[in-house]
């Protein structure tokens, strides 16, 4: 069979010589705490990959950025000509060096000088900013400009005009994430920057048509929709219409909850949720505000979606698959599909973590399922 596939090999066939044997094994008949299944051999396992736990420190990566910004402000053509960001993307170690911190999801960390802006486009994935900096710069969705601060959350549904820029003093800084290798993997991206609307006095960016909390207006008041409005953004009929979440409502709404007793395995949250059906952010990826207090400590639990977070305040640990992740401000890490983790808070004050899922696609293709641990070690089905 080898030699006849040496011969075969030319006209691109493979003639099967072994069983396709999976990488995971059965993920819910593994009670240890340790990850389970190792990547298949031969022909069929050649391009499986799995993503590996990982954390990205800060103060490890975030010396780059400036490295970066300095270039920029001392060169004759700044790199947001040539270069098309000034940013560096997060790659996993288990992913071979791929763009991606997961099989699904795309992440990364953009510095924006003063006077820097990225030049009107619209894209198939769909995309996301966390902003890090004090000054968060802005951008323009579909008309609707977003001044943003720290903490903010600012959506981009696929196939929705966006441009974004720093028209401040100091450098900001955000973090960008997208399901770009989904649709990568389906052969559906595509990128468009011959905008025809009108454009703003440099020609490179919108004109903003609403003003500064445009949906926060229309979406704001929990319950009430308003009916006079398309809820399209994009050319997306599922994404959000809810463009953009302010970082200190989100702080305000977790301390109001911070006395209840929250979930055992995931603290107090809080999902970001599109207004119009009450399901997630985007169809392919969910977004939630995590809080942990002082000294809380979550139950062990694993899903079949994977997960990326990034420490907003405060200081902590996440055990997954038995190794331990110290992280505090501004850390990036990610809880691949399978593994069992759990949360700590180490400090004396509390913890804000926000977090990506592509736990709605998993949902749409019937492979959720997510288990904990109780306090005597025994596994639970929480989603089946």
């Amino acid at each position: 069979m080898e030699e006849l596939n040496a011969e075969a090999g030319k006209f691109n066939i493979w003639l099967r010589t072994q069983a396709n044997a999976p990488a995971q094994r059965p993920w819910f008949r593994d009670t240890g705490v340790e990850a389970s299944g190792t990547l298949a051999a031969g022909r069929v396992g050649a391009n499986q990959i799995k993503a590996a736990p990982h954390r990205w420190r800060w103060s490890e990566i975030g010396p780059y950025l400036d490295r970066i910004a300095e270039i920029a402000r001392n060169c004759d053509v700044p790199p947001i000509e040539f270069a098309e960001r000034q940013q560096f993307l997060l790659t996993n170690p288990g992913l071979g060096g791929r763009l991606q911190v997961t099989n699904t999801i795309r992440c990364a960390v953009s510095i924006y000088n003063p006077g820097d802006v990225a030049p009107v486009h619209v894209h198939t994935p769909n995309a996301s900013r966390t902003i890090l900096s004090e000054n968060g710069g802005y951008t323009v969705v579909e008309g609707e400009r977003c001044e943003a601060e720290r903490g903010d959350l600012i959506l981009t549904p696929h196939g929705a005009w966006h441009d974004h820029g720093n028209d401040g003093a100091t450098p900001v800084v955000w973090i960008d994430v997208l399901d770009f290798p989904l649709m990568e993997f389906l052969d559906c991206v595509w990128l468009d920057d011959e905008f025809h609307g009108e454009r703003a006095g440099n020609g490179r960016a919108q004109a903003a048509k609403h003003a500064d909390g445009y949906s926060q207006k229309l979406y704001g008041a929990g319950g009430l929709l308003p009916g006079f409005v398309s809820h399209r953004r994009g050319i997306s009929r599922h994404a959000t219409p809810m463009i953009h979440y302010r970082g200190a409502a989100i702080r305000e709404a977790l301390a109001g909850l911070a006395g209840e007793a929250g979930d055992p395995y995931e603290g107090i949250t809080l999902a970001f949720v599109n207004p119009v059906n009450g399901g997630p952010a985007f169809p392919t990826l969910a977004y939630t505000a995590q809080l942990l207090r002082p000294g809380e400590e979550t139950r062990l639990k694993r899903e079949t979606a994977s997960t990326m977070y990034v420490v907003m305040e405060g200081q902590g640990a996440t055990e997954i698959a038995g190794r331990r992740f110290d992280w505090e401000r501004n850390d990036i890490f990610v809880v691949p599909n399978f593994l069992w983790r759990r949360h700590i808070n180490t400090g004396r004050d509390d913890a804000v973590l926000y977090s990506v899922s592509d736990a709605p696609l998993m949902e749409k293709v019937g492979q959720y399922r997510a288990q904990g641990r109780g306090r005597d070690g025994a596994v639970e089905n929480l989603v089946a």
